[in-house]
């Protein structure tokens, strides 16, 4: 019986291994993503140390310093800017259209694995994003004129995550996608950014992604990091040990969400 109990548990935990290492996983985000390179390389970035606990096929990020969830009434499509800080198309609908130009082009695999960490810049430059707290606005519609949508109407937080998260659906149908909630930062009040972590969550749930609420977890903490910098440089911008802090957690976090999660109907 012994033997038999652990041959099963042999093969449970050599499949969710297999099951892993076979992902192209893809990763958005703002700075705190962009510090581990496109290649997910770079010690200060949690990417990095999410890709090395998780092994999966490949690992990709188009994260951007400065991004942000919501658009301006002046976002257009823009896949080449670089810019670094805030902006008008610096945002997460640009790295969705960046990920789809590089598939059609035959640079990208196509995910099964989508991580989103952003919402960090939509609440501490909130006065550049005044709409980012306000009820969704936007019907969303479905097929072909879902990609016809401008951007430049989801300006709430609710209406650039629920876009997003439906053209990215629309376009991998079997992907997974998994939203994970800004940290903490000693840059914005703590109820803000808690607040931005609510609206991501309901709005990821009814679109059915899996939510990691980062600003609960505790791996940074605004408080610890006033008092003395821990885990960031700055309050905001992990340090290495921060990202490796991170990275295990959110690796751990997925690994434990891709055991549960049962494919799309």
């Amino acid at each position: 019986m012994r033997i038999w109990i652990a041959s099963l548990l042999f093969l449970f935990c050599f499949s969710a291994i297999s099951a892993q290492q076979g992902l192209n996983v893809v990763i958005f985000g703002d700075s705190n993503t962009w510090l581990g390179g496109d290649d997910c390389s770079k010690p200060r970035g949690w990417n990095t140390w999410f890709k090395k606990e998780l092994s999966p096929a490949s690992c990709r990020s188009y994260a951007r310093s400065g991004a942000t969830w919501t658009n301006t009434p002046s976002t257009i499509i823009n896949t080449s800017e670089n810019i670094g800080v805030l902006g008008d198309n610096n945002v997460i609908y640009n790295q969705t259209q960046r990920l789809f130009d590089d598939i059609k082009n035959h640079r990208q695999p196509e995910p099964q694995l989508i991580l989103i960490m952003a919402g960090t810049n939509d609440v501490w430059f909130n006065d550049k994003r005044p709409q980012v707290f306000q009820s969704p606005t936007l019907e969303c519609p479905s097929g072909e004129a879902l990609y016809a949508l401008s951007p430049a109407k989801a300006l709430t937080l609710a209406d650039a995550v629920s876009m997003n998260v439906l053209l990215l659906q629309q376009r991998f149908p079997t992907v997974r996608i998994i939203l994970l909630t800004p940290m903490q930062t000693t840059a914005a009040p703590l109820e803000d950014i808690a607040r931005a972590g609510d609206i991501i969550e309901d709005t990821g749930r009814l679109l059915s992604c899996s939510v990691i609420r980062m600003d609960k977890d505790e791996c940074v903490s605004s408080l610890a990091e006033k008092l003395h910098k821990r885990f960031t440089a700055d309050g905001t911008h992990t340090n290495e040990a921060g990202a490796r802090r991170i990275g295990s957690y959110v690796a751990q976090q997925v690994k434990a969400l891709l055991e549960l999660l049962t494919p799309n109907s």
